[in-house]
């Protein structure tokens, strides 16, 4: 984000609006598949859902694989594809391969939905094959520049792209065999935080250091102030690691409690980074800085109910899931979607508010986990998840005009509003 202009952001001016950047059909997908997703779910869970509805393995693993896979893995696409090139130089993805990994993305969750209509193994392959087959296309666009860069600074992107692609196979092959599908699902939560951290940590430099906006008129100055140190970084990739090889191995019991109470820890030491004074005190940065919090609870969470088993462990998932990961992609959407659609950010009440009504949600939907709230457990849920659905749907209904809708500054692609203020990125040494 904020990266300097570059002539080949620009595109033909015949092609629709929708299909001149990566982001912009895949954050429609995004914010229209969480909140149509969490719909269907609570349909299910309060009985007004279709009573012979049975996708391959389940609605439960349904839902997981949706928002983990679905939700999540169509935020990643919208970020990379508009990311990676800036970072690396590489060409953007043009409107041609941008429509077919839509069409597939549609395809996939066709599938899936619709998988119970077809013999038990037809239906796992053909579910399995247009999910596996946008994950491997995805990274197939998205390593070949991270490799070519020279510093190769960015390439963890790669590594935790190819993980996310080999736990989503593990998945499928675990529905065709009997196996424990809600495992791989566990372990993808654990890779997505990492690439959290991994976007979470480029995207905070523009942001607390003021380059996001730079060019805005009456903007202060951009600083230095604040850095994403790498070896923090580094601690909590791994100890997110180990924690997620941890409950891969034991699934749960004392270890898989220490891993996860030590990436809690880690993620904790990240925000001292953070810690710069004025510059965290604005709406973006202290939904970024949420993000890291919400990861840290969660772990703690999850460290806690393995040890401890003071509530289940969906408690904590849930805080990952529903709280950091529904936080950072709504924050980085509202960053990003507006930024490379050529317009400043989004200084209007709901975009707060919305934030606060995510971070809520998923506190209440941990909440319901715990013993004490055990009678309106259900209640908790449900409204948890109304409120979750609800706000997604509000940022698809005040984004859409720049997502959808061309530009009004004359620029093409995805170019930034005119800024004479290098970004953080088109430096030799920018702490990622």
């Amino acid at each position: 984000m904020s990266g300097p202009r570059q002539p080949h952001l620009a595109v033909a001016h015949s092609t629709h609006p929708l299909w001149s950047c990566g982001f912009r059909p895949f954050f429609v997908l995004t914010s229209a598949g969480a909140s149509g997703f969490l719909v269907v779910w609570l349909l299910v869970l309060s009985g007004a859902g279709p009573a012979n509805w049975a996708p391959p393995g389940g609605v439960l693993l349904w839902h997981a694989h949706e928002l983990v896979f679905g939700f999540g893995m169509a935020a990643a696409a919208g970020f990379l594809l508009t990311a990676i090139p800036e970072f690396t130089g590489a060409a953007p993805i043009a409107a041609r391969p941008l429509m077919g990994l839509t069409v597939l993305w549609l395809a996939a969750r066709a599938a899936y939905a619709l998988g119970q209509w077809l013999p038990p193994g037809v239906a796992v392959v053909l579910t399995a094959a247009p999910n596996l087959l946008f994950t491997a296309m995805l990274l197939a666009r998205l390593a070949p520049a991270l490799w070519r860069d020279p510093r190769r600074a960015h390439l963890g992107f790669a590594w935790t792209l190819g993980g996310l692609l080999l736990a989503q196979a593990g998945f499928f092959a675990a529905l065709a065999t009997g196996g424990d599908g809600l495992a791989w699902i566990h372990g993808a939560i654990d890779l997505t935080m990492i690439l959290i951290l991994l976007a979470g940590s480029r995207v905070s430099m523009s942001v607390l250091n003021g380059y996001i906006e730079a060019g805005r008129p009456g903007a202060p100055p951009p600083s230095d102030d604040y850095l994403a140190r790498p070896p923090r970084r580094y601690l909590a990739v791994f100890a997110i690691g180990a924690c997620g090889v941890a409950q891969a191995g034991l699934g749960g019991g004392p270890v898989a409690g220490w891993a996860a109470l030590a990436a809690s820890a880690a993620v904790f030491n990240v925000l001292n980074d953070w810690h710069v004074g004025r510059s965290l005190f604005t709406r973006w940065a202290l939904m970024l800085y949420a993000c890291f919090w919400l990861i840290a609870l969660g772990y703690g969470a999850l460290g806690l109910a393995w040890l401890l088993d003071l509530w289940p462990a969906s408690a904590g998932r849930h805080l990952l899931t529903a709280g950091a990961m529904g936080l950072s992609v709504f924050t980085i959407m509202s960053l990003a979607g507006r930024i490379h659609s050529g317009l400043w950010l989004d200084r209007r009440p709901w975009l707060p508010l919305a934030a606060c009504a995510l971070a809520i949600a998923a506190l209440a939907r941990a909440a319901a986990g715990l013993p004490a709230l055990a009678a309106g457990a259900g209640v908790l849920i449900l409204a948890a998840g109304a409120v979750w659905a609800a706000a997604y749907a509000v940022y698809l209904w005040h984004a859409w005009p720049a997502l959808a809708g061309p530009r009004a500054d004359g620029r093409a692609g995805c170019a930034e509003p005119e800024s004479k203020t290098p970004s953080p990125f088109s430096g030799p040494d920018s702490g990622c």
